[in-house]
């Protein structure tokens, strides 16, 4: 029976690496840990697994340092797992019949990205709503999937490629491997850490992509992948759109970098260049929900309803178990004229997943707009009660109810804004203000409803 290894390299990874590891006990038979200069517990804890463990130095390659822990292992196949990620209970089964194909070089597996917003993306996949059916993930309300070759054989031809974003896939591919799909599930951590440490981390990553850039000046997945880092995460979109063209000029058919070139036009406002980008991602096979979702922002965002609606509506097609999409086409026929058959889109797409906060931003605002103050208001209540909350949200639930003269009902949800956000001065300035003018008057006036609260139906997003 054919044998498997799990390679990893880490540095100071105690707060994870026990997990990890446990997750792949009793699926491998062999695990080789390269440490590239921990200085807490990480290689005792590796140790007391099993694991053999080498220390190598740190040489801002993440290929050369996996390729280092891939030279020690003597198993027949390779798993890469990184500390904050657990392999799925259902795995170890499944493994023996995927290890004895005796005609695959190496599996493209399912990462399965845990998130804290439920309207996050992943380059552009958007969040799927978390199902709970994995136990350590089930405080965490979505996922974004992705998939990438981590289950390889062990073989002189197969090694990792790229300072960052490395891969085995392209040797296998170069080498005329033929790379399979395993039904095996990781789950990832990193990307519900705190800002700090994310924000660390988009650092690190942008600087090693440059080195990558340097090594390789003309590879447009190496522009590709320093742009996004600097779109997704230094938000720097003049900057990213210098990579994202350059991608596009090295390799025109590259369909994904349009997108992005296009959602960098789309944030710097630049609306016409942005449809000619999504036109030429199209043209090269990228026709994927999230362009068809970027082409119906940009038209809404210029006023286009109607040809926003269209966009949406192929969106849902290529996505039908987006609520998001159907939110948005629900904005866009609501303001085409077509409200009965927006508001009820737009109500099924909460009913759907209750959890996504932009979803009732957009029911709020075209019950507004269509000037259904009282239906508004119960949509920025239920709001308040159905995801996690921010001053704003009290504020505009608030502002609301004044604008019904509903006073008691105002100062009742600023209160409670006040008990979760006691520094916020917005809520305690309106708070003052409306119990100052009721106790003085008995009443107050709607001329002083809170002003800096946008409620009118404007303005789409990529989110």
């Amino acid at each position: 029976m054919p044998t498997l290894a799990l390679s990893m390299i880490i540095k100071n990874a105690e707060r994870d690496l026990a997990e990890c590891l446990e997750s792949a006990r009793g699926a491998v038979n062999e695990i080789v840990i390269a440490d590239t200069g921990s200085s807490d517990s990480s290689v005792e804890i590796a140790r007391r697994a099993g694991a053999q463990v080498i220390s190598i130095p740190w040489e801002n390659d993440f290929a050369k340092a996996r390729n280092m822990s891939l030279a020690e292992v003597r198993a027949d196949w390779v798993l890469m797992l990184d500390a904050d990620e657990r392999l799925d209970p259902g795995a170890a089964a499944k493994f023996p019949a995927l290890l004895a194909h005796p005609g695959v070089a190496g599996y493209q597996v399912t990462i399965r990205n845990y998130v804290r917003n439920a309207a996050q993306k992943i380059w552009d996949r958007p969040a799927q709503p978390n199902d709970h059916a994995y136990p350590p993930a089930r405080e965490y309300p979505a996922y974004i999937d992705h998939e990438n070759v981590r289950l390889f054989r062990r073989d002189p031809g197969i090694f990792f490629t790229g300072r960052v974003h490395e891969t085995v896939g392209w040797r296998i591919r170069e080498t005329g491997g033929k790379l399979g799909t395993a039904p095996i599930r990781i789950h990832h951590f990193g990307m519900v850490r705190d800002v700090e440490t994310l924000a660390q981390k988009s650092v690190f990553y942008r600087d090693l992509g440059l080195l990558k850039l340097a090594d390789m000046p003309k590879n447009a997945q190496a522009h590709l992948e320093v742009g996004i880092e600097e779109l997704e995460n230094l938000r720097n979109p003049a900057g990213a759109l210098e990579h994202f063209e350059r991608a596009c000029q090295l390799n025109p058919k590259f369909g994904v970098a349009w997108f992005f070139a296009a959602r960098t036009e789309f944030s710097l406002g630049q609306y016409a260049q942005a449809l000619q980008s999504l036109r030429r991602a199209e043209s090269a096979g990228h026709a994927t929900p999230a362009v068809a979702e970027l082409a119906g922002d940009t038209n809404y965002n210029l006023g286009h309803y109607e040809a926003a609606a269209t966009y949406y509506r192929r969106g849902v097609k290529r996505a039908p178990a987006s609520a998001s999409l159907e939110s948005k086409l629900g904005l866009a026929e609501a303001r085409a004229g077509n409200a009965a058959s927006g508001l009820r889109k737009l109500r099924s797409a909460i009913d759907r997943e209750p959890e996504n906060p932009d979803l009732y931003d957009r029911l709020i605002a075209v019950e507004v707009w269509l000037n259904h103050p009282s239906e508004g208001a119960e949509v920025a209540e239920r709001k308040l009660n159905a995801v996690t909350p921010h001053p704003e949200d009290f504020l505009r639930a608030a502002s609301i109810r004044a604008r019904l003269e509903q006073w008691e009902r105002a100062t009742d949800i600023l209160r409670r804004g006040m008990a979760l956000f006691p520094e916020s001065e917005e809520l305690r300035a309106n708070l003052c203000k409306i119990e100052t003018l009721c106790s003085a008057t008995g009443t107050a006036s709607t001329e002083d409803v809170p002003a800096n609260i946008n409620v009118d139906a404007t303005g789409c997003g990529t989110h």
